[in-house]
């Protein structure tokens, strides 16, 4: 893991995480943990992958998964006249 990595933090990482998060690393804190855990600091992002809060978070990294492409918003088909 490096930074610009994006994850999806699910409980399967950590049991904290009851709704999935999308989140983009900047870095892997080298701080004292639990084997098969690391700290990460980064932004958390929204459906649109823009950035809602910078956050460091506690995880197990053989948790973690490459995200769900984002949903596409949706177009408007064009509308057809009928002639009569």
């Amino acid at each position: 893991m490096k930074a610009g990595d994006l994850v999806y933090v699910t409980r399967a990482a950590s049991v904290q995480f009851l709704r999935p998060i999308r989140f983009r690393v900047i870095r892997v804190l080298d701080w004292p943990t639990y084997d098969g855990w690391v700290w990460l600091e980064g932004y958390q992002l929204d459906a649109a992958g823009d950035a809602v809060s910078r956050r460091r978070i506690f995880v197990q990294p053989a948790g973690l998964t490459a995200p769900p492409a984002p949903a596409q918003p949706r177009r408007s088909r064009p509308t057809t006249r009928v002639r009569r």
